[in-house]
């Protein structure tokens, strides 16, 4: 089995890399080179936000020029902002003119009125890297995160491909993330890709079945829980106390979340389901810093649902923006990965305090539930 310092094997081709705050990024660096450096044909790579300087960048940057020189095609899609939208998440800030000095081509996919979300690579449609991590020095060292890494694993490749093709010919995120989510048998472990927005709300009703489905634990590592599918079930399961129900979020971005709710008609019905959600299970919330561009981007940025056995990882958000964003995540089943992803939440909610119930919850009970907002 294939199993690298520092990551949890899934049989012989995938493993899972968990991401703690306080990471050395010239390893991280050095640990991407050697994935890129394996490349003799090609490397798309669709990345949301790219900010690596010093010498953990410079280490990247030679792997690609390197690459470049031994003939291999590279192709980078990043998002493109501008400065008219309200992000939630924060923007990025990828400098698009130092890509465009690379000696391959770039894309900036605009992020309008949704963000290119990914974080993966297709190395010679055969490899994929992907997860919840950027490729910035924050996210490196400040963020809790989980990077997937399948290695000689076509069929998966070839899912990511395909996206990847959608998104450089199009420039345009609603275009994409259309391909049915098929059952891959990799190594007699059932896997599936899942892309947004085309199966966004599909995907968000998959993740709430599994957890509904759950018999025993589910753990939840998602910056903000905003999905109807998903509050919903949650809310349902925590207050009948099916299961070992425990999760953590970023504080700061959900009572931004909350906020928003209370002043957004549409979504103000999600605030008791919330709170019910709350109440009833133990979810731990990372107190970051308040988003600007100068700030520590310190969030909690892991993005892993596991359901028993079943586990979701990738760049998806648990939220109802998520679902409209361009996103990927891999849907595993094994006994083994799951028990260790489990673990990894618990690791991390252990360095935080409570998540506090929404304190105007029963204010927002009464009526009619409204039309649900984008949030």
């Amino acid at each position: 089995a294939a199993h690298r310092a520092g990551g949890l094997p899934l049989a012989a081709v995938i493993e899972v890399l968990p991401v703690h705050p306080g990471g050395d990024p010239l390893e991280m660096a050095r640990r991407i080179a050697a994935f890129l450096g394996e490349a003799r044909e090609t490397l798309d790579m669709a990345l949301y936000d790219i900010r690596l300087p010093g010498e953990p960048g410079d280490v990247v940057a030679d792997a690609l020029r390197a690459a470049t020189e031994r003939g291999v095609q590279v192709r980078i899609a990043y998002n493109a902002e501008h400065p008219e939208r309200l992000f939630f998440p924060p923007p990025p800030s990828t400098r698009p003119e130092l890509l465009d000095a690379m000696p391959f081509p770039t894309c900036g996919i605009p992020g309008i009125p949704d963000l290119m979300h990914h974080k993966y690579v297709v190395r010679d449609g055969k490899s994929v890297w992907t997860g919840s991590m950027n490729w910035t020095t924050d996210s490196w060292t400040l963020q809790e995160n989980v990077v997937v890494v399948a290695e000689g694993a076509p069929e998966l490749a070839a899912e990511y491909a395909q996206n990847f093709a959608e998104l450089w010919s199009t420039r345009n995120v609603d275009a994409s993330g259309h391909q049915l989510p098929e059952r891959l048998d990799i190594d007699s472990h059932e896997v599936r890709a899942w892309f947004t927005p085309g199966h966004g709300e599909e995907l968000s009703h998959r993740i709430g079945q599994a957890i509904g489905r759950a018999r025993q634990r589910v753990r939840i590592a998602s910056p903000v829980i905003t999905a109807g599918a998903v509050l919903g079930t949650l809310a349902e399961c925590a207050a009948e106390r099916r299961f070992d129900l425990r999760g953590v979020v970023d504080r700061t971005q959900m009572e931004q979340v909350v906020y928003q709710w209370r002043t957004n008609g549409h979504s103000a019905w999600k605030i008791p389901i919330l709170a019910s959600v709350l109440a009833n299970a133990d979810f731990k919330g990372k107190p970051s810093t308040q988003y600007t561009p100068e700030t520590p981007h310190d969030f909690m940025h892991a993005k892993v649902t596991v359901a028993d056995d079943t586990v979701f990882a990738g760049s998806f958000n648990l939220s109802r923006s998520g679902e409209m964003n361009a996103e990927n995540v891999v849907e595993l089943h094994d006994a083994e990965l799951a028990h260790r992803l489990a673990a990894y939440i618990d690791e991390v909610r252990g360095r935080y305090e409570p998540m506090p119930v929404p304190d105007d919850a029963q204010q927002t009970s009464g009526g009619r539930a409204p039309r649900a907002g984008r949030r």
